[in-house]
C-alpha cells in the first residue's frame, strides 16, 4: 500500500513540475511552419478574374455561330439541344440559311483585316473574341409573323453586349429593310451558348455576345432577304458588327 501511495507520489509530482515547465519556460518553436499562401486571404470576391482580365494584343477577332449546326457534334453537357434542329420552310433548313450568312459576313470581315472564326453549335470551351454572334432564323406557325430580333445575354460581364445589340438592330434594318420582331424570349437572352457559368462550351465573360433571328424562314417576304439574299443580311450584320469595333476603338 505504501508502495502504490508512493509512485502515485512521484507521478504526481511528475506531472507538476512538466505542467510549470510548459507554461513557465519559454519555447523556440512557436506555432506550426506555415507556407505563403497561408498568408494570403481566400478570394472573396469570385469575380475578379473577370474584372481583371485584359484583352489579348492583337487584331480584331469575330465569331459567328451557325445556328443548328453540326448537332451530332454536341458534347455530352448539350447533349439536349441534339433533336432541337432549329425551322424550316419551302425545303430549307435553318442550318442552311444560318451558314450562308455566316460566310457571306466573314468574307466581308475578313477583307477588313478581321479574324473570323465560324463555329458550329458546339462553341469551343471558353471561346473569347471581340464580338460574338450567334446567328439564326425564327419559325412560326403563323405564316404572317415576320421580322428580325437582336438580344444580348441577360447576364453580361463584357460591358458591351447591349452596346453591340443596338448597333446590329439598327444596321440590320436599315439594310434589310426587314421589320423588328419585339418578342425577344427568354431563349435567347438565356442562351446556352452565353452560359459560362454552367457550360464549359460557352463563350468567355468578356465576349461581347449577342444573338440574331434573321427573319422567319417561315414567311416569304423574309425569305426574300435571308434565303434568297444572304449577303444583304450579311452586310446589314457587318454594318454592325463594324460599328461596335470602331466604338471600342478596335478598327
Amino acid at each position: 500500500m505504501k508502495k502504490i501511495l508512493l509512485l502515485s507520489g512521484a507521478t504526481l509530482f511528475v506531472f507538476i513540475i512538466a505542467t510549470l515547465i510548459q507554461i513557465y519556460v519559454p519555447r523556440t518553436t512557436g506555432a506550426p511552419p506555415y507556407v505563403i499562401e497561408d498568408l494570403e486571404p481566400p478570394e472573396t470576391d469570385r469575380y475578379a478574374w473577370i474584372r481583371n482580365w485584359v484583352r489579348p494584343d492583337g487584331p480584331p477577332k469575330v465569331g459567328l455561330q451557325v445556328g443548328h449546326w453540326q448537332l451530332d457534334n454536341l458534347p455530352q453537357e448539350l447533349e439536349r439541344l441534339r433533336d432541337n434542329t432549329g425551322a424550316s420552310a419551302a425545303g430549307v433548313d435553318e442550318w442552311e440559311v444560318n451558314l450562308a450568312i455566316a460566310q457571306a459576313v466573314k468574307e466581308i470581315l475578313e477583307s477588313k483585316g478581321i479574324i473570323v472564326d465560324i463555329l458550329p453549335a458546339a462553341v469551343p470551351q471558353g471561346y473569347w473574341a471581340d464580338v460574338f454572334v450567334a446567328i439564326h432564323a425564327d419559325g412560326n406557325l403563323d405564316t404572317n409573323t415576320r421580322g428580325y430580333k437582336a438580344a444580348s445575354p441577360w447576364r453580361d460581364f463584357s460591358g458591351g453586349a447591349k452596346q453591340l445589340v443596338t448597333d446590329i438592330e439598327k444596321s440590320y434594318e436599315e439594310t434589310t429593310g426587314l421589320p423588328r420582331d419585339p418578342l425577344i424570349t427568354r431563349n435567347m437572352t438565356g442562351y446556352y451558348a452565353f452560359a459560362w457559368w454552367r457550360y464549359d462550351h460557352s463563350v468567355h465573360p468578356r465576349t461581347a455576345s449577342a444573338i440574331l433571328e434573321t427573319g422567319f424562314l417561315t414567311n416569304w417576304q423574309d425569305r426574300q432577304i435571308i434565303v434568297e439574299q444572304p449577303e444583304l443580311a450579311a452586310q446589314g450584320l457587318v454594318n454592325g458588327i463594324i460599328s461596335y469595333l470602331e466604338e471600342k476603338v478596335l478598327l
